[in-house]
């Protein structure tokens, strides 16, 4: 039977008066890869945040791998991992001395090795003695990338994780994550503006519209609940009130 590694229950949260999430529940199991669609401001950068314990909730419940997140993030976070295209990594160090950080908070056996097989996956070997400042925006999103798998994670929570990428990477790259969420059973939550993307990549499809879910379901099942002919559409659809 496949696990709920994630459960979410009336989670919200408000930012002056606003309500950024309003009484969000959802699960994600073992193996899935489940989309957070919306326009911006939707609500969804938010509620990784608040799955990281990086922003409190006001009320609602989290869940990872059947833990209280607010009781014991310390054990939950090492089974866990995040990418953002807009966090950043110290400009003065090298590649390969930010990734042995990371390595060593996740306490990372052979962090040596690990290194140059999370390198070898996004294809950027050549980047492990270049100063951060020197890469170009997609080299750092695949550093990035490499960083969000170096402790090999159970749940990982991707934010745009190939808005900067040419074509070419960004196809690798959603090949790599199926292929990887089959053969480790990895559960992966993410965000993206791409809706060919969010169609090809999805199982589930949670549709985030004024920190509220609207629609759930498979990418056919939320073009049906729209009645459009494609989830662009239905993305349109929602973010111009029609």
């Amino acid at each position: 039977m496949t696990e709920d590694v994630v459960n979410v229950q009336n989670l919200t949260r408000t930012f002056q008066k606003i309500k950024a999430v309003d009484d969000v529940s959802f699960t994600l199991k073992e193996g899935e890869i489940l989309g957070l669609l919306g326009p911006n401001g939707a609500g969804k950068t938010t509620i990784i945040h608040m799955l990281l314990g990086l922003t409190a909730s006001d009320s609602g419940k989290i869940e990872i791998f059947g833990k209280d997140l607010k009781k014991q993030r310390n054990q939950i976070m090492p089974g866990v991992n995040f990418m953002s295209t807009y966090a950043s990594m110290p400009n003065s160090l090298k590649a390969y001395e930010c990734l042995q950080i990371f390595a060593r908070l996740y306490q990372v056996p052979e962090r040596d090795k690990r290194i140059q097989e999370v390198l070898s996956m996004f294809e950027i070997t050549d980047i492990y003695n270049k100063s951060i400042r020197s890469l170009s925006s997609g080299q750092m999103t695949r550093l990035l990338l490499a960083k969000a798998f170096i402790n090999k994670p159970r749940v990982l929570f991707l934010d745009e994780p190939t808005s900067s990428l040419d074509p070419d990477i960004a196809d690798k790259t959603r090949r790599l994550l199926k292929d990887i969420k089959q053969s480790r059973r990895m559960a992966i939550l993410y965000t993206s503006h791409n809706m060919k993307e969010m169609q090809e990549l999805s199982d589930r499809l949670l549709f985030l519209h004024q920190g509220k879910i609207i629609a759930r379901g498979t990418p056919d099942e939320m073009i049906r609940h729209f009645k459009q002919k494609d989830l662009e559409k239905a993305f349109l659809h929602v973010a111009r009130g029609k």
